[in-house]
């Protein structure tokens, strides 16, 4: 018996090894795709909180030199936020290195930023053996990915009833509807499916009517013809009895409208909760930031729409996007419009709508960081072709749904006796369908917004000590003189950053020699100079510009001698003479 049994574990142990990894030698490698990972992730699904911390370990386990898990603090409810550093720990410190914050799911329906999230420090730890870019870049450059900002709404969304729209915030209790109650007038799933959907009825004043094409979609009826449905909402009952159902459930405060720059009530912005940093997410996501200077650029995915977002959110703000900054986000948005194909490069007010409070504008304009926020997925994705001329009901979708979903994403309408509104019917599409992504486009959709931020990153600063020279002044004196160049498009303080003198200025500094005199170099050729007479050995520089230099000089005595740059968001580098 005790021999059978320990067959019996062996064999399922055996098992397990061979679904985590597959044969090597049974594998051919896609271009630009891990042969063989380490971590066998399927990116054709979405994880809740215990999936995304399974992912988090495994891929710190498996990588131990190039990711790390920690916390950056708990939600409301007390559950872990993950982040994952991914850096080449072998080569430099992970705070002496430029710095890229990416994080997902501040919406509680925006779900697939999380997946984009966790794709990305999979793919930079998978590939960094096989492709060189990757690993100069890792070598460079670390990463801070936080799967999600909203957790405790991220299981909600995946785990109770809800539509594709609903609930936007997160999960702490709101009395919406100011009735001194709090979520007691939610949504009601009806069928027991888990997709709240829409609740409709025949009526004579009814302005829309079932698609004669596909009748499982309401089209609004012309304007010379008679409707035949009235819509009446999602799912839900008047429970309150205020002649409106549905309007007091979970949250509903907007966790996008909680930072803490140019910050509003609710009275003048809908969603706003009590002051900034009112939700414990968020000031988790501040005090990581704040601790980590070295950020550089930042992304926050969202969904849905197709766009690569920059700010102002509001036009009053628009002053504080300097010229020279604006420069920048365009040369990246416009590549980011080359490598995700159906996405557009847009600026929140001028092409949306205004967001005061928002997660871009306070990561600009509170720390001088580049930051963007893209809007996952769009109708492009269905049939690569505008979608929807009729602008009601989501036609693409549907013809998506029955050509290439058979049907599993939306659910046909059914006759239902309402309680409150008699007989109706109740039908539309599921939770997991418009606004994210289907199955066998996610990958996709993760590997293109992946490309647009590590080409993002792959621009903060690269600074190089590119010459040291020399020249002998006689009587022991030696004036040294040293050019330090930034590679990349971003200098080590954004225009905001300067403006406000957010972080230190850039230090340049000669070590193993006495230091009679130190000048920062402003016209070579003319020798126009400004000394610093306060410790001229650790020089004090404003800016180190985008695929630009400095140029500084000493005259030391003595012998062998070392300079570095330490800046906050270009690295420390150093060279010996």
């Amino acid at each position: 018996m005790i021999m059978r049994n320990l067959l019996t574990i062996s064999f399922f142990v055996l098992m397990a090894m061979v679904a985590v990894a597959q044969d090597a030698n049974g594998v051919f490698r896609a271009a630009g795709s891990p042969e063989n990972p380490k971590v066998q992730i399927s990116w054709n699904r979405y994880y809740n909180h215990a999936g995304i911390t399974d992912i988090c370990k495994k891929l710190a386990a498996a990588h131990p030199d190039l990711v790390k898990v920690s916390s950056i603090g708990k939600s409301f409810q007390g559950r872990e936020m993950w982040v994952l550093t991914v850096t080449d720990f072998k080569k430099g410190k992970p705070e002496e290195k430029p710095a890229y914050y990416l994080d997902g799911n501040i919406h509680s329906n925006e779900i697939q930023g999380s997946e984009m999230a966790l794709y990305t420090a999979w793919y930079l730890a998978e590939t960094y053996s096989s492709i060189d870019f990757i690993k100069e870049l890792l070598g460079d450059k670390v990463f801070y990915i936080v799967p999600t900002i909203n957790p405790d709404a991220r299981d909600h969304f995946m785990k109770e009833p809800n539509s594709p729209h609903s609930p936007r915030s997160g999960v702490i209790p709101v009395d919406n509807d100011r009735d001194g109650l709090v979520n007691e007038d939610g949504f009601t799933d009806f069928d027991g499916d888990g997709n709240i959907t829409q609740m409709i009825r025949k009526s004579v004043t009814g302005r829309f009517k079932k698609d004669p094409n596909d009748p499982r979609r309401l089209v609004q009826a012309k304007v010379d013809e008679l409707g035949e449905y009235e819509v009446l909402g999602f799912e839900a009952v008047d429970k309150d009895d205020d002649g409106r159902a549905g309007e007091d459930g979970t949250g509903f405060y907007d966790p996008n409208r909680d930072w803490g720059w140019k910050w509003q009530p609710n009275y003048i912005q809908g969603g706003a909760y009590k002051y900034p940093f009112s939700i414990p997410e968020n000031r988790n996501v501040r005090d990581f930031v704040y601790a980590h200077p070295n950020i550089a650029g930042a992304q926050s995915f969202h969904n849905s729409g197709g766009m690569m977002l920059r700010g102002p959110g509001a036009e009053e703000d628009a002053g504080t996007y300097n010229a020279d900054d604006v420069r920048i986000y365009d040369a990246i948005g416009k590549k980011g419009e080359q490598l995700v194909p159906g996405y557009r490069y847009l600026v929140v007010y001028k092409d949306m709508y205004t967001v005061w409070g928002g997660e871009l504008d306070w990561f600009y304009g509170s720390r001088g960081v580049y930051t963007f926020s893209n809007e996952l997925f769009n109708s492009y994705q269905y049939f690569h072709k505008k979608g929807d001329e009729d602008g009601f009901g989501q036609g693409e979708a549907f013809e998506f749904d029955k050509s290439l979903l058979f049907g599993d994403a939306v659910v046909p309408f059914k006759e239902f006796n309402h309680p409150q509104y008699g007989k109706i019917e109740i039908g539309g599409v599921k939770k997991n369908f418009t606004r994210a992504d289907p199955g066998f486009l996610l990958e996709s959709d993760a590997h293109r917004n992946m490309s647009f931020c590590i080409y993002h990153a792959y621009n903060m600063p690269k600074l190089v000590i590119e010459e040291i020279t020399e020249k002998s002044l006689g009587g022991g004196l030696t004036e040294v003189t040293a050019v330090i160049t930034n590679k990349r498009m971003m200098p080590t303080h954004a225009s905001q950053d300067l403006k406000y003198k957010i972080e230190r200025p850039d230090y340049i500094s000669i070590e193993g020699a006495k230091v009679v005199a130190g000048v920062i170099v402003d016209n070579r050729d003319l020798n126009l100079t400004r000394e610093q007479k306060n410790n001229p050995s650790k020089l004090e520089v404003d800016n180190i510009p985008g695929l630009g230099a400095v140029t500084v000089r000493w005259i030391i005595s003595g012998g062998k001698y070392s300079i570095k740059v330490d800046s906050r968001k270009g690295g420390v580098v150093t060279k010996q003479k």
